[in-house]
């Protein structure tokens, strides 16, 4: 599977959603709001900006299932909005999580303002530079992502 495939998988899921939770009206925000919340998650999982603390990092597969609980609210903006991307943004630069997790906040808070091609392919990078530092291969956010979309359609038939 390429990634490309995703967004098609994410457009039927929503499809499926909207019809079960009868949403008839636009939920961009709500849905933007949902991928900063996923994002923190995220870096709570990582705990990298923990000082405080000794605890490490959750198991990889928590943080990985966080990281793609963002990716299918990254996508669906994009459907929102008509904007995808070919192929996953593979970037090789090993960055402080911290300053990513910022950054990434920064570049949602833009695109769900100003939602354009460019803004969405920033957000796309920032998720890129997250993966490549959390370890995670094209390949492993496919899988995760398959997985997680079966969950969610099994969450909304059981009454989530």
């Amino acid at each position: 599977m390429e990634f490309k495939e995703l967004f098609e998988m994410q457009r039927e899921l929503d499809a499926f959603i909207e019809k079960t939770q009868k949403i008839d009206r636009d939920v961009f925000k709500e849905k933007g709001l949902a991928l900063m919340i996923e994002l923190a998650e995220l870096a709570n999982e990582t705990r990298c900006f923990k000082f405080w603390s000794t605890k490490g990092p959750s198991e990889r597969d928590v943080i990985l299932e966080e990281f793609v609980d963002s990716i299918h609210f990254l996508l669906s903006l994009g459907i929102e909005k008509e904007l995808s991307l070919d192929a996953w943004p593979e970037i090789s630069m090993k960055q402080d999580l911290t300053d990513w997790f910022l950054r990434t906040q920064d570049q949602i808070l833009t695109f769900i303002h100003q939602p354009n091609i460019d803004h969405y392919r920033s957000v796309w990078q920032c998720y890129g530079v997250l993966a490549y530092n959390l370890g995670f291969t094209l390949d492993d956010i496919i899988q995760a992502y398959i997985a997680k979309n079966e969950k969610n359609y099994e969450r909304q038939k059981n009454g989530y």
